[in-house]
């Protein structure tokens, strides 16, 4: 009988438990093979380990649940990790600790479910010695080498409700609303969430934006008779010739750098410049919880099984992949390369730009 383990590591979203669940069951039922949940990411293998059996009976009811049973962690960076020290916390280099506790469990294979941190400490830990394979995960849907990471579609979804919402406010109010949502230095939850909310301005980290622009475009939109306008910012998005709004930087946050404020910085330009009633509503971690769109447990589930089938042929140091409509393998080098960034030329920008959508510029 085969042993594997699986940890989820990086920010929580939904369809991490049926990706746990597409493991198991393709594990259990079809190779008759036992499954390790490693508990709270990486950290799981630093100190203990914690180990989590999955058969079953634990990954029973768990699909349209939203986290992961397993827990998680976006500071357990095994080659940085926060020791204390004297008083102080000191990065420090753990991972041989992590190689041994592993081996320790009697695993054979390790899958590594997250985000372009998580699946570039796997890639170190499969040149040390683990056997990996990897699978992607973030709503902010940064990762190349698959056309869409799950969790994305469901905090679109989540965005485009809370902008229907808003338009109905907004509007009572002739308020502009500024909706400042997630995604670090991609833009694709702002754009994709904004067209399909009916915005009028959205602010990506791709286009540094103009704000005399932006305050010329809300103009336009109250001569022509609409008195409220939905601005989305994306919260690493920044104006020409300034920067993002950094609260933490890595260094005061154990190496994970924290963004935000950047809508209420436009708000209060708007406010200022237009004399127009303006409010700020910061979605922040409502975008990565709740119950899983169909779509994510649906690809949440393919990559499980895909996960465990690599595992099978001994196709070690991948990531399952999804290429047009099926799932595939690419070397996690090719994932965490690079981000994938919205192109600002690219037809998604063009389609919002020919709806009247203000981009920033």
């Amino acid at each position: 009988m085969k042993t594997i383990a699986i940890l989820t590591g990086g920010g929580d979203c939904p369809g991490l438990n049926a990706v746990i669940r597409g493991v198991v069951r393709a594990a259990v039922l079809k190779r008759n093979w036992k499954v390790l949940g490693i508990a709270d990411g990486f950290d799981g293998l630093v100190d203990g380990p914690r180990i989590i059996p999955l058969d079953m009976a634990a990954v029973k009811g768990i699909l349209p649940r939203g986290g992961t049973i397993l827990g998680t962690s976006n500071r357990g960076n095994p080659f940085a990790y926060p020791v204390r020290k004297g008083g102080e916390v000191k990065l420090m280099d753990v991972s041989r600790q992590v190689v041994e506790n592993f081996h320790k469990v009697g695993a054979e294979a390790l899958i590594a479910v997250g985000g372009d941190g998580t699946l570039k400490i796997a890639r170190q830990l499969n040149e040390q010695g683990i056997p990996v394979v990897g699978v992607p995960k973030t709503i902010d849907n940064d990762l190349r080498g698959t056309d869409v990471t799950f969790g994305y579609n469901t905090a679109v979804g989540i965005v485009t409700e809370a902008l229907d919402r808003l338009h109905t406010t907004a509007e009572s109010h002739n308020r502009v609303m500024v909706v400042e949502v997630m995604g670090r230095d991609a833009g694709w939850i702002a754009l994709e969430s904004g067209i399909a909310g009916s915005a009028d301005v959205i602010l990506i980290p791709e286009i540094p934006f103009d704000m005399e622009k932006v305050c010329q475009a809300i103009l336009t939109r109250k001569a022509r008779g609409s008195r409220f306008s939905i601005v989305v910012v994306s919260e690493g998005a920044f104006p020409a010739g300034g920067g993002k709004i950094v609260q933490l930087t890595a260094d005061q946050n154990l190496g994970v750098e924290r963004l935000g404020g950047m809508g209420h910085w436009v708000a209060a330009e708007i406010a200022q410049r237009l004399e127009m009633e303006t409010r700020t509503v910061v979605l922040g971690h409502v975008q990565r919880g709740g119950t899983p769109s169909p779509f994510d447990r649906i690809l949440g589930s393919r990559f499980g099984t895909k996960a465990v089938e690599l595992v099978e042929q001994g196709h070690f140091g991948r990531m399952v992949a999804l290429r047009g409509r099926d799932v595939d393998a690419v070397a996690i080098e090719e994932a965490v390369g690079a981000l994938n960034r919205v192109d600002p030329e690219g037809g998604l920008i063009h389609t919002a730009e020919d709806l009247g959508v203000m981009v920033g510029r």
